[in-house]
């Protein structure tokens, strides 16, 4: 009897362990006043970077209400961040978005509507890279969501 209600305890122990861990979502951010304003803009705004050389063009089209202004206010500056850095945060985010979008069944097909097509064999730039990893921040934070391992925050 008293090994089993040991193993009740230590099963107990662990459910809460394991609810706590899961506990800590995108809720738990200090979402300003300023940045919800953002979040809750109505009108489209594009925000579309072309970068090309010599023998390649790459380009990125965000069509998202308020990301634009979001990302001339809030988010960090260009420079900021290194280009590794964005690289490594967008190939894990990529990676997790792509595999929502080929569950609707979990994952809201409303948010994750499209696949991205994003190579980490292949350099980008710095732009793209900028832009597409703040995206992925903006949409964690609006939404609720999260991607990868760590919080989004600016």
């Amino acid at each position: 009897m008293k090994k089993k209600v040991y193993q009740l305890v230590s099963i107990f122990a662990l459910v809460l362990f394991v609810a706590s861990c899961g506990a800590s979502k995108t809720s738990d951010l200090d979402i300003s006043a300023r940045e919800k304003q953002y979040f809750d803009l109505k009108e489209e705004d594009a925000v579309a970077v072309e970068v090309s050389n010599d023998s390649v063009e790459y380009e990125i089209i965000i069509l998202e209400p308020g990301f634009f202004n979001w990302l001339q206010s809030i988010a960090r500056p260009e420079g900021y961040y290194s280009q590794s850095f964005l690289e490594s945060r967008n190939n894990i985010m990529v990676i997790n978005w792509n595999q929502r979008v080929l569950q609707p069944n979990l994952f809201n097909p409303n948010l994750y509507e499209l696949q991205i097509n994003y190579d980490p064999s292949i350099d980008y730039g710095y732009e793209v890279n900028y832009k597409l990893y703040n995206y992925f921040i903006y949409f964690q934070r609006k939404y609720g969501q999260r991607l990868g391992p760590f919080i989004p925050r600016i």
